[in-house]
């Protein structure tokens, strides 16, 4: 079965918006990669300043490979002309799970 990644994110409530465009403009910079099955920003509602970023995999080895590979390349190229932007979130924290059960809406 699949895996999931959450990475947890620490975000000061000015840094928001910041945040959620710059996943925004990264829009299809993972859904290419081989192995990839699904993505998720989840945005806090009430109680916590954390972002929730969920990612799933076929496999261990594909995120391995989209982390030392395109991911790594996304975050480390500077804006042309200009220097790497300041990050928005102030802490992060990688969770990993397998999925074991799961269900979908059943279909008429």
């Amino acid at each position: 079965m699949s895996i999931v990644k959450i990475n947890v994110l620490t975000v000061p409530e000015d840094q928001r918006e910041v945040l959620e465009k710059r996943f925004a403009s990264r829009a299809g910079a993972v859904e290419g990669s081989d192995g990839f099955e699904w993505f998720e920003l989840l945005r806090p509602v009430e109680g916590t300043d954390t972002y929730l970023v969920y990612t799933r995999w076929r496999s261990e080895e594909d995120f391995q490979n989209w982390m030392s590979g395109p991911m790594q390349a996304a975050h480390r190229g500077a804006p042309a002309g200009g220097e790497q932007p300041k990050p928005a979130a102030s802490g992060s924290t990688l969770w990993s799970f397998e999925v074991v059960q799961q269900a979908a809406p059943k279909q008429d």
